[in-house]
């Protein structure tokens, strides 16, 4: 069933999974099957990247089949995503091998090409009725720590994967948060056909995700 709260307004048609896609903090319990999050993953194993070297890596906890990992996944979380990330059926990490496979040398678009690997995954999930929230707010040496994680392997992010379920279990900051209108900025402040503008009303607050 498609997830129609708060679904994003566009100044023009775009696909409704991506209208839809947006980062919950409130999850049912309902656990994410094995079948679904191969789907995920395959989503993001479609992604394009610099000479192919599909770069991504994932680390899951699934609270139903790999409840430890699930706990240390959770553990690396800043203090302030933990309490509602914790109602997630299942937590990832994604990682970026930070080195090309054919000569070894540095691959500075790895992290670029795992980000278009989880953009996959989550329009994926909205097809399948899940959504994810990417999280900024964890500890990259913790999680590389938890799981072994090479040097040449950087962890990127960490996301929660799950059905969205009702903002109302959640404290009122977030609840107000999960609710508040969504909103993008306008084409005129990003995109530059000829060449860079000067814009005097450019702005950079951050826009609710």
């Amino acid at each position: 069933m498609a997830d129609l709260l708060n679904v994003l307004p566009t100044e023009h048609s775009i696909l409704p999974q991506l209208a839809q896609r947006r980062s919950p903090r409130a999850y049912t319990s309902q656990p994410v099957t094995a079948e679904a999050l191969q789907q995920l993953f395959v989503a993001a194993g479609s992604a394009s990247s610099c000479f192919g070297e599909q770069p991504w890596r994932f680390v899951v906890g699934s609270k139903t089949t790999s409840a430890e990992a699930f706990g240390k996944i959770l553990g690396t979380l800043a203090p302030f995503n933990q309490p509602w990330a914790k109602e997630a059926p299942v937590l990832a990490i994604s990682i970026a091998k930070t080195t090309f496979s054919h000569d070894n040398n540095s691959n500075a678009w790895a992290t670029h090409d795992v980000g278009q690997a989880v953009a996959t995954l989550a329009v994926q999930g909205v097809e399948l009725g899940l959504q994810i929230h990417q999280m900024a707010g964890f500890s990259q040496e913790a999680a590389r720590t938890a799981f072994n994680i090479p040097a040449d392997y950087q962890p990127v992010a960490v996301f929660t994967i799950g059905y969205p379920g009702s903002a109302d279990a959640l404290p009122d900051g977030l609840r107000e948060r999960e609710l508040a209108p969504r909103s993008r900025k306008p084409l005129a402040e990003f995109v530059f056909e000829g060449g860079w503008p000067t814009l005097a009303d450019e702005r950079y607050d951050q826009a609710p995700v």
